[in-house]
């Protein structure tokens, strides 16, 4: 070995959005001029610089060279201690490789953003909004979700009330709103409320939403049945005053039956009526059904049969996974599509393969997903919002889960409404796992997320990105 080496402090500590610096200074003590280049390594290495990056040292010289480390202020900066390392080749004798290591502890810090999906619900016997609570700090998240409003108006059932999330993940409460009172007649009524996340030690973070409470009849309702009823009665009153009078007839005919036995009368000989004569003694046949739309059933009795060509059924991811569950019963498996903006619907692909476009810059709009084996699926779109404010986009609202073999829809494919940002998954047992391909950043990391309630999420908060393609993989 023809170099020493030491980092001035072999441990460090740096707040994410800050930065720190270590000194690592090295002695050649070969007997020839080298030349050193420096390089950072390990999950530090995107945040670590060097300066300068290269260093000639004579022999029995000692030269310095620092480390900065610039770690974000997100969820990626995971707290606590980081291990970190720096590769040292010289120029002379490049199998020589030595690789100083060192720790840097990063601080923690919390940053958690809520927001009800939609902020606005109605009904008239309850409210099922969405509460999303993003983790966007860099350790683990835990508190509990509480419902209020001015007068209790509203009884909230919350589920789960108290929520788990690791950093970059995201978690979803459901609440249901019941209104203790029930307006049987006049107009709707907003009823504020609030869902608050409590963590410990930390003020409430509360989160305003509004319930409209429908009426169960509607004024123009009540108003029609008092009308008709008071017509009822109305009716009633005149046929009861102005009731017709009914006469028998049954003297008059009994008297003119016994005028009339006593005259002889004639012999006739009946004859069948003519319109009996003119009967034909086989009846035409009843027309066959006619298939379509029913259209010419006022034609002038032509005899042509209208073909109609079906078209042929649209292989969807539920098709897909179907073929795939009959061909390996008791594998677990996921298919998937993707809606491109200006193409339409992708051909559906299975168990890791790319939905979407790679290169094209075309944002994708919706998608089908199906799954075999994992007890079902749910999702959630985040889209593009033409009115932010804070460069980010919004959540739609929550599928419900979508059993085994089932089509699953996240997004839409409406030419008026927005493309995908991000979008969110999960599955009822074992994991699920994908990457995104999002416009001018390429392929991320391979993220993975457990069963419900847990979830998967794929893509990127930013209004002015969006996602191009995905993988997924059960």
């Amino acid at each position: 070995m023809s170099l020493w080496t030491s980092l001035e402090p072999a441990s460090a500590t740096v707040d994410p959005g800050a930065s720190t610096r270590v000194r690592l200074r090295l002695r050649n003590t070969g007997d020839v001029v080298d030349e050193y280049r420096f390089e950072p390594v390990g999950p530090l290495s995107p945040w670590t610089t060097v300066e300068p990056q290269t260093l000639r040292l004579y022999p029995g010289t000692t030269g310095t060279v620092e480390l900065t480390f610039a770690p974000p202020r997100t969820s990626d900066a995971t707290a606590g201690p980081n291990p970190y390392a720096v590769r040292i080749t010289p120029t002379e004798h490049p199998e020589a490789v030595t690789v100083p290591e060192g720790n840097l502890t990063i601080t923690p810090f919390t940053e958690v953003r809520a927001e009800l999906v939609p902020p606005t619900v109605k009904g008239r016997f309850r409210g099922r909004p969405q509460l999303a609570i993003d983790n966007l700090g860099n350790t683990r998240l835990t508190a509990s979700v509480s419902g209020s409003d001015n007068g209790d108006q509203l009884a909230y059932d919350l589920h789960p009330s108290n929520v788990q999330i690791e950093p970059g993940r995201a978690a979803f409460v459901k609440a249901t709103l019941k209104p203790r009172k029930i307006i049987w007649f006049g107009p709707k009524e907003q009823r504020p409320y609030q869902l608050t996340v409590q963590r410990a030690g930390v003020n409430p973070q509360p989160v305003d939403g509004t319930y409209i409470q429908r009426g169960f009849l509607p004024r123009w309702l009540a108003t029609l049945f008092g009308t008709l009823t008071a017509l009822a009665i109305t009716f009633a009153l005149i046929w009861i005053t102005y009731k017709p009078q009914v006469r028998t007839q049954a003297t008059e005919q009994v008297q003119e039956a016994g005028v009339s036995s006593l005259a002889p009368s004639p012999t006739v000989t009946p004859t069948p009526p003519a319109a009996a004569a003119e009967t034909p003694s086989t009846a035409p046949a009843a027309p066959a059904a006619e298939t379509g739309n029913g259209g010419g059933g006022g034609g002038g009795g032509g005899g042509a049969t209208a073909t109609v060509t079906a078209k042929p059924k649209q292989d969807t991811a539920a098709t897909a996974v179907n073929r795939l569950a009959a061909a390996d019963p008791g594998g677990r498996h996921i298919c998937y599509r993707a809606y491109v903006q200006g193409t339409g619907w992708t051909k559906p692909v299975c168990d890791g393969t790319i939905a979407g476009t790679v290169g094209k810059n075309i944002p994708i709009k919706d998608i089908n997903v199906a799954v075999y084996g994992v007890d079902g699926s749910a999702g959630n779109s985040f889209v593009y919002n033409s009115q932010s404010t804070d460069g980010k986009g919004k959540w739609q609202i929550w599928t419900k889960v979508v059993a085994d073999g089932k089509d699953n829809y996240i997004g839409s494919t409406k030419p008026a409404d927005p493309y995908l940002l991000d979008f969110a998954i999960n599955v009822g047992n074992g994991q699920i796992c994908g990457f995104s391909h999002v416009h001018n950043f390429g392929w991320g990391n391979q993220v993975c997320s457990d069963a419900r309630p847990a979830l998967l999420t794929l893509g990127t908060p930013d209004n002015t990105l969006w996602l191009e393609a995905f993988k997924l993989t059960v």
